[in-house]
């Protein structure tokens, strides 16, 4: 029973003190997700809706009610002798409900929907494209988090490797083997790397908080930043964001050369209007009165100087425009992408060349050791010969996570 109850303890607390980690792809969905700017993607989803209401109105019908009651100076009399026509009141009534209703206006409100829809879409693709800008920041703060927990390994190392080598130096010393203060040169030396720990944990902590604003997330110290193994495909064309917002630019454009080809298209009204006053329809009858009317109208701007063609003109120009930028854009891109592979063969080489160099100073430093212990050389030169292999094997893992960084980079700029 006892047993039991200590497994479902464990049980328990296991999911506390796990370590909470993160990789990679997990930072760039929260930045995407988390970002201030990724909430203006709604915001304009409603405020777009709003505008297409607002367009739709004008297939409804408008209603507008007018009042007025007035005095004129003098007013129209009749000059028929023995007519017996009264003559109207100076002081005159009149209240009247008007009814619009659009009938025909050659496609104007649907071509204004269109145009509505096609500039929320190349809004939205812009936050997208804001957003996906942001992956290369989280590369390099996520590339320098690893860099930072790979080189406190290898100082831990180091410093386990030294407080060995200090326990042997003072026995030496004891013994007479090892000249006196030998063992003042290791402790200086534990005491530096004690600095080193204090200059790592305050930039990686700095790192971590910034990237955690980033993403709005809460990382400690204590996270575990997983390693990723990125691979990079070479052969595949461009996917940015960008492309797909140039497209929507064009998209946009067009619709809005079908707006204003709609324009001046003849628009067909049917209206009504009910009124009470005094007089009514009918001038000779001085009374109040009920009236009203019905009809059509007809309104078409037959002329406009080609202001409307200039203006689709121009539109057009602006297509243009979209395709320089489209040829501008992948051109930088492609260049760029260019200069990362050259990096990739430049580190590629370089860590080639790190590990002969950490083989050839692993061999010199095994002869320190020897020659240390038999008292031939001084603390100073052992520790220089093993600050020398840290320094190479520091170098390595930060020409790797250089490396990694310069493919991620690679796979953000092609889109991948």
């Amino acid at each position: 029973m006892k047993q039991l109850i200590s497994i479902l303890i464990i049980l328990n607390v296991l999911p506390s003190i796990a370590q909470q980690s993160i990789t990679l792809e997990e930072c760039y969905t929260l930045v995407t997700e988390n970002y201030p700017l990724a909430k203006q993607s709604q915001l304009m989803e409603v405020q777009n809706k709003l505008d297409a209401d607002v367009i739709s109105i004008s297939k409804l019908p408008q209603f507008s009610l007018d009042a007025q009651a007035t005095y004129q100076s003098d007013v129209i009399k009749v000059a028929i002798p023995n007519a017996n026509i009264e003559s109207l009141n100076k002081d005159q009534y009149r209240a009247t409900l008007s009814v619009n209703q659009l009938l025909y206006n050659g496609g104007l409100t649907n071509a204004s929907l269109k145009v509505n829809s096609a500039q929320l879409k190349t809004r939205q693709k812009q936050v997208e494209v804001s957003l996906y800008q942001l992956k290369q920041q989280i590369n390099q703060l996520y590339f320098s988090i690893l860099l930072a927990q790979e080189s406190e390994l290898l100082l831990n190392a180091k410093q386990t490797l030294l407080q060995a080598k200090l326990k042997a130096v003072q026995a030496g010393i004891k013994y007479g083997v090892i000249l006196p203060s030998s063992d003042k040169i290791l402790e200086a030396e534990l005491l530096k790397i004690r600095q080193q720990f204090q200059g790592l944990e305050s930039n990686k902590t700095t790192l971590i908080e910034t990237l955690s604003s980033l993403i709005k997330q809460p990382l400690s110290a204590a996270t575990l930043f997983q390693n990723p193994l990125i691979e990079t495909q070479l052969q595949t064309e461009l996917i940015r964001p960008e492309l797909e917002f140039f497209q929507l630019k064009k998209e946009e454009i067009e619709n809005l050369e079908s707006l204003m080809s709609k324009q001046n298209a003849p628009k067909l009204l049917g209206f009504a209007t009910g009124g009470y006053g005094n007089p009514g329809l009918n001038m000779l009858d001085n009374s109040f009165q009920t009236f009203y009317t019905v009809g059509v109208k007809l309104n078409w701007n037959v002329f406009d100087w080609n202001s409307n063609r200039k203006q689709r003109k121009s539109l057009s120009i602006n297509k243009d425009l979209v395709d320089t930028e489209t040829e501008i854009f992948t051109l930088n891109t492609n260049i760029e992408l260019n200069k990362q592979l050259k990096e990739i063969d430049k580190i590629e080489n370089f860590i080639t060349s790190d590990l002969d160099i950490i083989n050839l100073r692993k061999e010199v430093l095994q002869t320190a050791e020897s020659q240390l212990r038999n008292g031939v050389i001084t603390s100073s030169a052992y520790v220089t010969e093993l600050t020398n292999l840290y320094e190479e094997e520091n170098t390595l893992v930060k020409h790797k996570t250089e490396l990694q960084l310069t493919k991620a980079n690679y796979n953000v700029i092609k889109g991948q």
